[in-house]
């Protein structure tokens, strides 16, 4: 177990695990968390689990950890690792199982105060054109030609058939579609799981959340992001539903094999990797991408939706009820990407797990107006508190490989949130605080409590002080609707 005395403090908002902490370790580990945060992952396996990924074959500068980092498998929710291009490695379990889990952000022209009685049919709207649950599936039935299709085009898929505008691609990461996605690469069990769950959004803590910008901590920026305080934003959390955690589930079983083919030692075997250059590892960066390509059209088809449910209920009620697409990013992915270390440029596979990209201004592949502030970050905090809009900046360019935080991060299990906390007082709770719920499950409710999550501002503010994100507005939810 990992003890304080083990790190090295670098400032208030950083530590570091040097790799003379284990003698197996490639590079350090950087924790951006303030003593508090950092203290309150003491006794699970995060930081345990990043000593391993800082064994990985081929990587670069540090493994890093963001301040919202809890245990995942093998490889830590929060956490950031660079391996070479082409000769590093690819780690299924350090992109997670939901590849292209996700948030989109749309902003609306409508004032909070002047709809707040039509919030509960708005939610109720939002819960019948959006399904959601465990194993639901969509009015969308593709076929397996069209499946592949939309492994190919992500977002792009859905603007000839009439579900997204130029406009919501131009505001997407990589404009919605990753090239190199190969539906060959991918099975036929994931295909099977994939065709009829386009268009849902699933359980556990993915959600649709009908937000009022409560605040704006940098005018210039909201307003480029068409953000007002006052007025309803809507995000959208999900990612590639069955059909990318059957891909990840593959290529772990498959990866088995591989660490024994290119004798590649791990500490943990749910770290299981292959080269980047090996015919396995481009297999899975391939499937990797097309499972990326249905989130972005996931969301896609979901933004519409949500569209639909606010014509319906506002259409008459308010002039511009339109939704206009803030950004859409992904926080499960690998990328290769170019990054300065040590002062080259060098080219990389960076895997984000529960981390967010955070390009700073005048980076490439961002939408020419938002090049000056950089690129969008989405936060996401639990269902009864504030998520946050950020950007990213030129320090984190050069110090955490253009990535931050993703959320606020558990600190309790869903089994232990399921025993401690009752769904039906929760429900009770956030109502009467003016947040209008609608959950396929009252169990389901309590394990996304906030009780069962870190202080998202706490979170934002360790990313803010330590320079790796620029707060832009904060927003208070109005309306959730869970699985």
């Amino acid at each position: 177990m990992m003890r304080m005395q083990d790190m090295q403090k670098i400032n208030e908002y950083e530590w570091e695990i040097p790799v003379s902490f284990r003698s197996d370790m490639r590079v350090p580990v950087r924790i951006f968390a303030t003593r508090r945060l950092l203290e309150s992952v003491m006794q699970e396996k995060s930081l345990e689990q990043a000593v391993n990924a800082a064994t990985l074959p081929g990587l670069v500068g540090r493994v890093l950890v963001m301040p919202d980092m809890h245990q995942g498998y093998g490889f830590p929710i929060g956490g950031v690792a660079a391996t070479r291009y082409p000769d590093g490695v690819i780690s299924p379990g350090a992109i997670g199982y939901d590849i292209n889990c996700g948030v989109r952000l749309l902003s609306s022209k409508v004032e909070f105060e002047a709809v707040e009685d039509r919030l509960e049919h708005l939610a109720t709207a939002l819960d019948k054109y959006c399904p959601s649950g465990v194993g639901v599936k969509g009015d969308i039935r593709l076929t397996t030609k069209e499946l592949d299709q939309v492994c190919r085009q992500g977002a792009r898929w859905g603007l000839s058939r009439g579900y997204a505008s130029d406009a919501d691609l131009q505001r997407c990461e990589e404009f919605g579609t990753l090239d190199g996605a190969d539906p060959d690469k991918v099975s036929q069990r994931a295909k099977q799981r994939g065709r009829p769950q386009l268009g849902t959004l699933g359980a556990g803590n993915h959600f649709i959340e009908v937000d009022v910008v409560e605040k704006i901590f940098d005018s210039e920026a909201a307003r480029t992001l068409g953000l007002q305080e006052g007025f309803l934003a809507v995000q959208i959390h999900c990612g590639s539903r069955g059909f990318g955690h059957q891909i990840c589930t593959d290529y772990v079983r498959e990866f088995q094999g591989a660490i024994q083919r290119y004798n590649i030692k791990l500490p943990d075997r749910e770290l299981v990797c292959a080269p980047l250059d090996s015919p396995e590892g481009q297999s899975y960066l391939a499937a990797m991408r097309a499972a990326a390509n249905y989130a972005f059209a996931n969301r896609q088809v979901l933004a519409y939706y949500a569209r639909q449910a606010f014509e319906e209920v506002l259409g008459g009620r308010v002039n511009n009820w339109h939704l206009n697409q803030v950004y859409d990013i992904a926080h499960n992915m690998g990328k290769i990407e170019s990054h300065k270390i040590n002062g080259k440029n060098i080219k990389v596979c960076v895997h984000r797990k529960g981390a967010t990209r955070a390009f700073g201004p005048g980076s490439p592949g961002l939408p020419p107006e938002y090049s000056k502030i950089g690129q969008p970050v989405l936060v996401p905090g639990s269902m009864g508190t504030a998520s946050w809009v950020l950007v990213g900046t030129e320090q984190s360019m050069t110090r955490s490989f253009g990535s931050t935080c993703h959320g606020a991060g558990r600190v309790m299990s869903r089994r232990k949130a399921k025993k401690t906390i009752r769904g039906e007082r929760l429900l009770k709770e956030l109502e009467s605080r003016g947040i209008h719920i609608r959950a396929g499950s009252l169990p389901g409710l309590a394990e996304e409590a906030p009780q069962a999550y870190k202080d998202v501002d706490a979170v934002v503010e360790t990313v803010s002080g330590a320079g790796i994100a620029k707060k832009v507005a904060r927003l208070r939810p109005v309306a959730v609707i869970k699985g």
